[in-house]
């Protein structure tokens, strides 16, 4: 940590010279201390900083989804021994490459944040855009802090806790468990939301930074995760309160439309933002779940393939199950026209996720819609990470542990009415479960975390999972809550902080 903390501290102010900001803040010079936090631009160049690893692919292309594809509901794609050993929960997984960088990313973020709470309030400049800043700097430490935490810190160990005041040359070990990483995140947030603007008072320009509701939408998460569940109920009650967001009504398949990247569900995404030529910024995902070479028309990756498991997993009738998920045979349209599913030939799973397909539905979409270099398969679609109905379900979670069966039957049944399914009344944490499930299968709400906080996971991943045809193609996993709860911190950061950091027992 020593060694990554100086690293950091040395990198930040010149790679603000360097980032390409989804948000059209493009930071110029090559700045230094001495010559840095003296004007508005500054300040602006830095909060630019804070974004500019979201676009990379180890970041929200796919470096961290490799530890969601852990769950029941998808498959690796493709062979990748790297991405089975993630999978089957193998410690040769550390060093492998993918998710090594997820840690040093999320504290180049959280240095670069700390630097903005640091400097920006003696800038002279207008206040309201200053506290939207600093604003924006509290809320970005806070989520990457969660990111860190809930992955790797459980009740034998956090994750370190880098304050602003923290000295960048001191070796910092990691947190005594990872509750404290959750309180000092509930701080950064609370600040957050104390200053920032709600997201109908900010300028088109600056969306996709920092808000209120959304600040209030993470500390409800980091609640339920600490299993807090009055405050987390707290939380998603201020989003609702705020009457800020909504669901979309006009149908599940339209929540994933370019044209509702800021609809009222919207509350946190990867933004993209296609520059001239179409070789815009935002997260690959889209790309990588294309099935593998995309019908030789793009260059899909073929990865994260859904399984019978999560198919079946659905209720009768519920719409969101063929917005979610292509079989063999169903109809989509892909580049202006209509085309059968069809699996690649080695691909594990013969299905895809359709979530995001709808940028490749155009005639011609390159590149107004989608980007020309398949290596980089972004497209115009905000991939979210939180949404509105992530809200509902995290007030209905937290009323029924609070409350008991029937507690969170409103909030459920608006998610359930939108997929076409009828009101129920009574409903448990097992109808939870599903919901859950199946309004966030293949998003970044992480259904792999969501069976190890529930106590799950081992009995989950003790069954094989299959294909459309009930072909076994992912054997049973052991895995050991006393050990897998969390991943293994990389070797190298161990290795950077001379030993000081230590690994989770068992890896």
């Amino acid at each position: 940590m020593k060694k990554s903390i100086k690293y950091i501290a040395l990198a930040a102010f010149a790679l603000l010279s360097s980032c390409k900001d989804q948000l059209n803040i493009t930071p110029e010079g090559a700045p230094s201390a001495q010559n840095f936090w003296k004007t508005k631009e500054d300040a602006l160049k830095a909060e630019a900083g804070l974004y500019e690893k979201y676009n990379e692919e180890d970041y929200y292309g796919r470096g961290m989804f490799w530890f969601i594809n852990a769950s029941d509901d998808m498959v690796t794609g493709r062979n990748k021994p790297e991405a089975d050993n993630i999978k089957n929960f193998n410690k040769n997984y550390i060093g492998g490459g993918y998710t090594e960088s997820q840690w040093s990313m999320r504290y180049a973020i959280i240095k670069r944040a700390n630097d903005i709470i640091k400097n920006v309030p003696g800038i002279v400049m207008d206040e309201e855009l200053k506290k939207q800043i600093i604003g924006d700097a509290y809320f970005n430490a806070g989520l990457v802090y969660f990111q860190l935490a809930a992955n790797y810190g459980n009740d034998k160990a956090g994750v370190p806790i880098v304050t602003p005041e923290t000295d960048a040359s001191a070796v910092i070990p990691r947190a005594k468990n990872v509750n404290e990483n959750y309180d000092y995140i509930i701080q950064l947030l609370e600040k957050a939301a104390e200053i920032l603007p709600y997201f109908t008072d900010m300028k088109p320009g600056d969306y996709g930074k920092a808000h209120k509701t959304a600040a209030w939408a993470y500390m409800s998460k980091v609640y339920l995760y600490k299993k807090d569940y009055a405050n987390a109920r707290k939380y998603a009650d201020m989003v609702i309160g705020s009457g800020k967001h909504e669901l979309v009504l006009t149908g599940f398949a339209d929540v994933f439309k370019a044209a509702s990247n800021w609809s009222k569900e919207y509350i946190w995404s990867v933004v993209c933002s296609p520059s001239v030529g179409g070789t815009g910024w935002g997260s690959k995902l889209p790309g990588v779940m294309l099935t593998n070479k995309g019908w030789n028309i793009y260059n899909g990756w073929g990865y994260y393939l859904p399984t019978k498991e999560l198919y079946d997993s659905y209720e009768a009738g519920d719409q969101r199950r063929e917005a979610t998920i292509l079989k063999t045979g169903d109809k989509f349209m892909y580049f202006g026209q209509e085309r059968s599913f069809t699996k690649d030939g080695g691909a594990t799973s013969d299905y895809q996720f359709k979530k995001y397909m709808e940028p490749f539905s155009y005639p011609n979409p390159i590149p107004l819609h989608v980007n020309p270099n398949g290596d980089n398969g972004t497209t115009d679609l905000n991939v979210p990470l939180m949404r509105y109905a992530e809200v509902l379900l995290i007030k209905a979670e937290a009323a029924i542990m609070t409350t008991g069966a029937g507690a969170g039957d409103t909030e459920l049944n608006k998610i359930r009415q939108r997929a076409g399914l009828g009101i129920k009344t009574g409903m448990t944490m097992t109808d939870l479960k599903r919901e859950r499930r199946n309004e966030l299968a293949g998003e970044w709400a992480d259904r792999h975390r969501d069976l190890v906080r529930w106590g799950d996971a081992e009995a989950t991943y003790a069954k094989p999972l299959h294909d459309s045809q009930g072909k076994e193609i992912w054997a049973a996993r052991a895995f050991d809550p006393q050990v897998h709860d969390v991943w293994a911190v990389p070797q190298r950061e161990i290795d950077n902080s001379g030993g000081v950091i230590k690994q989770n027992p068992g890896w």
